[in-house]
């Protein structure tokens, strides 16, 4: 159980904030990131092979996927990873996942990519639900400085 608990209010739908990843797993993503172009994917996925559950290196995959099958595959397991992780954290199915918690992101952005992605492959209704849920989770939905 964690000991990030959900935030109930009168004022709204709770407010789940995730875990935070593990320092030496932000700490590879982040190198990773800073490489040159051509070496940036095979180092996200040497962080992502080390450590299969950090999910901004699933969304990370997913930006620097060779095509649209290959970033789909790897924001979907972001995603569901990201739903686990929230459902470990106390959520429940509904409220908000925000944004403006560093903690969020890598859900958020595999869940941004998914949506995307789907577009591109002629998954429309995946896209849209996809969307939805964005807006749904952080009703500020797109953020400034997604990148």
């Amino acid at each position: 159980m964690s000991d990030r608990p959900v935030s109930l209010t009168t004022s709204g739908p709770p407010e789940t904030v995730l875990d935070r990843e593990p320092a030496d797993a932000l700490d590879g993503l982040a190198q990773a990131l800073q490489l040159p172009e051509p070496a940036i994917r095979d180092a996200v996925a040497v962080v992502v092979a080390r450590h299969p559950r950090v999910l901004d290196g699933w969304a990370r995959l997913g930006e620097l996927g060779r095509d649209d099958i290959e970033r789909y595959a790897a924001f979907r397991v972001g995603y569901h990873r990201g739903l686990d992780r929230l459902r470990a954290n106390g959520w429940r199915g509904s409220g908000y996942v925000r944004w403006q918690h560093p903690e969020n992101r890598g859900f958020l952005r595999a869940l941004h990519g998914l949506s995307t992605t789907a577009g591109r492959i002629g998954e429309h209704d995946e896209e849209e639900r996809c969307a939805l849920f964005l807006k749904q989770l952080d009703p500020t939905w797109p953020p400034t400085d997604l990148s």
